[in-house]
């Protein structure tokens, strides 16, 4: 059978309508049920007519995104989907990684992940943090960028998404931002493209908010999962409930690993990588990283049908 790992989309893949495409799917409509009913709120009315302003903010952001990852899994098994050899998310995909293999419940995740969210705005005040992107240039060289920038404007900013090989994401306060882009694209970086994003995720700077965030998992059950989560921050997979929770909470102020990742699916024997929730960003990733991974996207009934064919 193929071996296939399925991975789950973090912020910034969010959109009003994303999972409208599923109509009255019965795996749908009771993931979106579920959620409602474990955060107080229509969750479905949120996602089905937005505004869009409303969903970007990140207490909405991080809960639809992990609902909306679900129900395009619960879909998957619904529609007689085959389990994922193995599962990862992109910086908050983690926790829907972790619902999707029985290590958490959706019930203790979407009040979590809204805690989350929460922390790490109180952390670092709207308009005071910021994040980039830097487009072309490679790992180490954004690393050495941004150690410069910092020295030499006493400010906070280091290199926080390794997304791709060309693509770093770097974060920090506003002014240590604005100093390491001047910096990197020196270095010879093709852009470097500031995000539209309420605080520096993944920084030093979210430290408080991790604080936070580890009070509220120490409350949490935390299952062994029934299939293996490759983590952000060490690029392992732990089963422990303790190993998981301290993995959860570095992961609030550490970078995400995506490349090392990617290719940690690879060494594990992964053929195909599929990206289950809206949006297809992080399959685009996977093809930069390595091409001789197949990557597919699974975010309505069409493509649910060609991931299907593709992995028989």
């Amino acid at each position: 059978m193929t071996a296939f790992a399925f991975v789950f989309p973090g912020q910034g893949s969010q959109s009003v309508g994303m999972l409208s495409a599923w109509g009255d799917h019965p795996a749908v409509r009771a993931t979106l049920e579920e959620a409602s009913a474990a955060l107080g709120e229509d969750v479905a009315r949120l996602i089905g007519e937005g505004p869009k302003e409303a969903l970007d903010l990140t207490t909405n952001t991080q809960p639809v995104m992990l609902t909306a990852g679900i129900a395009n899994y619960r879909a998957w098994l619904a529609e007689g989907g085959a389990a994922p050899a193995i599962v990862a998310g992109h910086s908050l995909g983690e926790y829907t990684a972790l619902v999707a293999a029985g290590s958490l419940t959706l019930m203790d995740a979407l009040p979590l992940v809204r805690l989350r969210a929460q922390a790490m705005q109180d952390a670092v005040p709207v308009g005071t943090g910021g994040m980039a992107a830097i487009l072309g240039l490679d790992a180490a060289t954004v690393r050495e960028g941004c150690a410069k920038a910092a020295a030499e404007s006493g400010e906070v900013v280091e290199a926080v998404n390794f997304n791709d090989p060309k693509q770093t994401v770097i974060a920090g306060s506003k002014a240590g931002v604005e100093a390491g882009c001047a910096v990197l694209k020196g270095l010879g970086a093709k852009r470097v493209l500031p995000l539209p994003v309420s605080a520096p995720f993944h920084s030093s700077l979210m430290k408080p908010a991790a604080e936070r965030l580890r009070e509220r998992l120490a409350s949490i059950t935390i299952q062994a999962p029934q299939i293996p989560v490759l983590n952000n921050i060490d690029v392992a997979t732990p089963t422990d409930a303790d190993a998981i929770r301290d993995a959860l909470y570095r992961q609030a102020f550490g970078p995400v690993r995506w490349v090392e990742l990617v290719g940690a699916l690879k060494a594990r024997g992964m053929t195909h990588v599929v990206e289950c929730g809206p949006g297809k960003v992080l399959a685009g990733m996977v093809k930069r990283i390595d091409a001789e991974l197949a990557s597919a996207t699974i975010l309505d009934p069409v493509t649910l049908a060609e991931v299907k064919t593709l992995l028989a």
